[in-house]
């Protein structure tokens, strides 16, 4: 497992430390994207990830990809429903809720993970 941190719009062509991070990618099985519940849209926060691994790398995208939507205890259950709603239309890989704060989804992330590890 690595942690990659920085993967920021403009990393395929070296911005930021992104080729460094890029390389590290590479090496995993499962990418776990983590994007926060208060981003302005979670679908294009995801778009934009795999943009950059795709033109660093289009077999990136062949591996098990999971969201993992971070600071949930941000959401009341009405609008984590409506977001689940918008979401299941969005995309095409699994998400789970999670918040470190409230402890909540971090043992389900770990299940799912290892799920996909160990296919």
């Amino acid at each position: 497992m690595a942690d990659i941190p920085g993967i920021i719009e403009g990393a395929a062509e070296g911005k930021g430390l992104g080729h460094y991070f890029l390389r590290h990618i590479e090496r995993n099985s499962v990418l776990l994207f983590l994007i926060p519940a208060d981003a302005k849209s979670i679908k294009e926060q995801y778009k934009i990830l795999s943009d950059e691994l795709k033109r660093y790398n289009p077999e990136l995208l062949d591996k098990d990809r999971l969201i993992a939507i971070s600071k949930s205890d941000l959401l009341d259950e009405e609008l984590k429903s409506e977001l689940k709603s918008q979401l299941d239309l969005e995309l095409t890989i699994d998400y789970i809720f999670i918040s470190s704060i409230a402890q909540t989804g971090i043992v389900e992330l770990k299940d799912l993970l290892w799920k996909q590890l160990n296919k």
